[in-house]
């Protein structure tokens, strides 16, 4: 299946969403931005954890190595959006819907927008929902993340109704179709999956596609469980990054995770990545010109 593109002049907006923390979201952003740029594709990003800024502070990171490390690396215009501090819910509603107007308004001529939201039920990442055009909501391979989706039965393992978070959706789906525009296509991406065939992995499996059928998603395999993914973030990298170019030699996991994000991106609808990710440069210049015009540089 092809995602949707946005409509001609709006930027396809992916946004990472996941009321649980710690479910892969700001290492999915970041992949699937750099995977965009190497595309040759003008990418913004969208960080509405403030609080966490993990996004930003990865995309942060990323600047700071180029500099040290006297390379260049394609980069995305990015912003954060602090949460306001009104005093009254409909001030504080009021001040964070014209930032984040602002911000994409900002960022609206270029080809993707990547938005991660916090890990939280809040107004903003409410906000963030109901602009997607693809929703990915990274998922830990377990029982405990998929009670975030669904009331389950515990003996007979059914699916007794929406839990949280897919309510969440529901009512974002709704407050979008409002404004007149093309469903959400929702994707649960199931990260850090084990590779033994155990009988829980093919339990997960099974509700995972009743929830699909009910709830309107599509499930694809995330990353696997990989010390690689959380060595990179201090040096903003990712690894669509390494290589001899970067003086570090690819080993065969890292290739095997690689290949999960090629997955990932095929799963998702984007364009084909295969022969795009193979030129390192491609969509820096790009890339850069737009963040030092965001900055004023």
């Amino acid at each position: 299946m092809t995602a949707p593109r946005a409509m001609v002049g709006r930027p396809h907006v992916i946004v990472l969403g996941n009321e649980k923390g710690g479910s892969g979201k700001s290492t999915t952003a970041v992949h699937l931005t750099v995977a965009l740029l190497r595309m040759g594709y003008r990418v913004g990003c969208l960080d509405l954890d403030a609080r966490q800024a993990t996004l930003a502070r990865y995309l942060d990171n990323r600047r700071q190595f180029m500099r040290d490390a006297g390379v260049e690396l394609p980069m995305p215009v990015y912003q954060r959006i602090v949460r306001s501090n009104a005093a009254d819910r409909s001030s504080m509603e009021a001040d964070e819907t014209q930032a984040f107007e602002a911000a994409k308004g900002e960022l609206g001529t270029l080809d993707y927008l990547v938005i991660d939201t916090p890990g939280s039920d809040s107004f903003l990442s409410r906000l963030g929902h109901s602009h997607a055009d693809t929703l990915v909501t990274p998922l830990n391979d377990s029982f405990l993340d998929l009670d975030l989706l669904a009331r389950i039965e515990g003996e007979k393992n059914e699916i007794l109704g929406p839990s949280i978070y897919s309510q969440m959706v529901w009512e974002q789906r709704q407050r979008r179709a409002a404004r007149g525009r093309r469903p959400i296509d929702w994707i649960v991406m199931r990260n850090r999956l084990s590779h033994i065939d155990a009988r829980s992995k093919r339990q997960i499996a099974a509700l995972l596609t009743k929830m699909a059928s009910r709830f309107h998603f599509r499930v694809v395999a995330g990353f696997g469980e990989r010390v690689i993914f959380r060595d990179l973030f201090p040096r903003g990298l990712t690894l669509l990054d390494l290589g001899e170019a970067l003086g570090m030699p690819l080993k065969f996991s890292h290739l095997a995770a690689r290949q999960e994000i090629r997955a990932l991106v095929r799963a998702i609808g984007l364009p084909d990545p295969e022969e795009a990710m193979a030129a390192p440069n491609q969509g820096r210049e790009t890339g850069e010109a737009l963040q030092a015009a965001s900055s004023g540089q």
